[in-house]
Parts: C-alpha cells; sequence; structure tokens
C-alpha cells in the first residue's frame, strides 16, 4: 500500500490511529505552539514530526533535525547555538549553529529528553525569544524557528526525578502528540511489512501463515524492527512466497517503555528486565557498544550511562557484568 510522503520520507498508513495522529499533525500545523511527540523506539515520530512541517505555513522554509543523544554535550551546544573561528580546538572557521539554519522553518529535536541541565536551561532561553551568542561571539543573534520535539521517555518522571527541567517541559509540551505503537495498531503491520518487502523483494508476497504469524508478534522494535525482519525474510525465503518459518525469531529485548509482559513473571522489577536486555543485546553483537545501542533503540551516550548505572564494566569497547 502506498501512502503520503512526507518531505521525501513514506509514511505508509492504513490504521484508523495512525490516520488520526496525521489529522492531528495537519491541524497542529496550523499554528505556532511548540510540539512534543511521544512514543516508543521506532513508533514513526518522526514521521509526524515531518508531516506539522510539511503542513505548517513555514513548508518551504528550512526543515533541520537533530537528535539531541547523538552528540557528546560538549558539541552539542556548539551544533545547535553554532561557533566562531578559534572559539575552541579545531574551530578553524566560524560555523552556524542549526537554530540559524532552520530561521523561519522547523527545527526538530529527536530524544530531547537527552539534553543535559545546562543545554537544557539555554534553550528554554531561546525558546523563550531570548537572543543567543555563538560560541565565541560577541553579536546575538535572533530566530524565528517552530520547534517540534520528540521523546520515547516519560519526561513526566524525568521532571520528578529532578533530571528534566519543569520548565522546559511546558514550554515543549504546548501541544502533545502520542504515536501509537505498532502493536496497537494491526493494521498498519501488515501494510508497512509489505511495503518494506517490496524494497527488498518486488516479486515476494507473504503466505497467510507469515501474516498471521506478524500479527501476533509484540513488535518492541517497532517499524524498525518490522523493516529487520523483512529483510531477514526476503533473504532466507526460498521462493517469492514468504512463510512464517522465514522470519527471524522475535526479538527478545523487551521495550524500556512497554516490556513484553511475560518478562514480569517471577516478580522481576523493571530495573532488572532493562538491565537483562542491555546484557544480552551486548552478547549477541560481540560487545560492541554502538551495535548494541542500535539494537536497544537507545543512542550510545545513553547505553554508556547505562552501563554504569547497572555497573556493567568497560574494556576498551566490550564490557562485562560485576
Amino acid at each position: 500500500m502506498d501512502g503520503p510522503a512526507f518531505l521525501g520520507v513514506p509514511a505508509i498508513i492504513a490504521s484508523p490511529a495512525m490516520r488520526q495522529v496525521i489529522d492531528l499533525a495537519r491541524r497542529v500545523a496550523a499554528s505556532p505552539l511548540a510540539v512534543l511527540i511521544t512514543g516508543e523506539t521506532g513508533s514513526g515520530k518522526e514521521i509526524v514530526a515531518r508531516a506539522i512541517h510539511e503542513f505548517s505555513l513555514r513548508s518551504a522554509r528550512p526543515w533541520v533535525d537533530i537528535n539531541c543523544g547523538a552528540l557528546p554535550d560538549q558539541l552539542m551546544e556548539s551544533e545547535l547555538f553554532g561557533h566562531e573561528k578559534g572559539a575552541f580546538t579545531g574551530a578553524d572557521a566560524s560555523k552556524p549553529g542549526l537554530f540559524e539554519m532552520a530561521d523561519r522553518g522547523t527545527l526538530f529535536l529527536d530524544e530531547v529528553g537527552e539534553l543535559d541541565a545546562r543545554m537544557q536551561v539555554k534553550l528554554l532561553r531561546v525558546l523563550d525569544g531570548a537572543p543567543y551568542y555563538r560560541l565565541g561571539g560577541q553579536k546575538k543573534i535572533a530566530v524565528d524557528v517552530r520547534v517540534v520535539a520528540a521523546t520515547n521517555q516519560l519526561l513526566e518522571e524525568r521532571v520528578a526525578g529532578g533530571r528534566f527541567r519543569a520548565d522546559l517541559y511546558y514550554r515543549l509540551n504546548q501541544c502533545r502528540i502520542r504515536v501509537p505503537p505498532l502493536r496497537e495498531r494491526p493494521e498498519d503491520i501488515l501494510a508497512i511489512a509489505a511495503y518494506f518487502l517490496k524494497q527488498y523483494s518486488g516479486q515476494a508476497s507473504l503466505s497467510g501463515d507469515a501474516r498471521t504469524a506478524l500479527l501476533r508478534r509484540p513488535w518492541p522494535g517497532n517499524v524498525r524492527e518490522l523493516k529487520n525482519a523483512m529483510g531477514h525474510a526476503a533473504m532466507a525465503a526460498r521462493s517469492y512466497q514468504i512463510t512464517a518459518a522465514d522470519l527471524p525469531a522475535a526479538d527478545g529485548i523487551a521495550s524500556a517503555a512497554a516490556p513484553s509482559p511475560g518478562r514480569f513473571e517471577g516478580g522481576l522489577r523493571l530495573e532488572g528486565l532493562e538491565r537483562d536486555a542491555i546484557l544480552e543485546a551486548l552478547e549477541r553483537t560481540g560487545g560492541r557498544h554502538q551495535k548494541a545501542a542500535e539494537l536497544l533503540g537507545i543512542s550510545r551516550r545513553t547505553l554508556t550511562r547505562k552501563l554504569k548505572v547497572y555497573r556493567i564494566h568497560n574494556e576498551g569497547d566490550y564490557a562485562y557484568s560485576s
């Protein structure tokens, strides 16, 4: 099933739930409000953010996006606000920040919950309309940017725990859109599976038992996991008819946002599940942190922090548990 494309990225929408989400994005786009998009990793939050930009009066202006968990803290300020030549070692030329690049357009802050406390303060000031300096700059810069943020975390809990500023949370949460996980939109599972399968093999199709198997899975990794499953099935199948036997084993890693109910048997706590999931990911990737983070659907910086929390020790790029 073909669907719309937002900024060149196709959106496969077959479920009433996602149609409602896109309809809300269309209505929100007409306002200047900041938008907070919530949902599990891989559920399609960026597609919704792109839809907001494309539906808005800013659609002819720049779309700029950044993953707030992808860069070390010391580089995030330069990336967002820019720097002047000589501002720090290696700054051989002046560089505009993403806010400048997004002027009169939209800036998408993915994984906004990953920002450290200092960056939260600076971001809040800019969102409140205060001009700012580039790093090492002497001239204030004012921009007109519509901010859309996304998170797979429960920011309310981070606010309660003192890890996220309440004033920034309320500033970002002027309008909220929740993207439901794939397991809550079964119509999308088969439509998206067929789309990805076509990318891997134009002649392949899903058998009845394969379709049934796809609908029965919880998909903790959402669309990313489904895409990987279709790639595996296309390579494993001995004919153009994909059967349930061609599908990879269900992912045993529980999503932190919505763990598989069976993993709670025996009274295990969520913290234990998360630690087990991290150890399992490290084992499956040979201890490689970047690969394990990708498998878990989190940034490498988040993984590094959780390794410290759960006392999983590092040996170079590898890890072991104490």
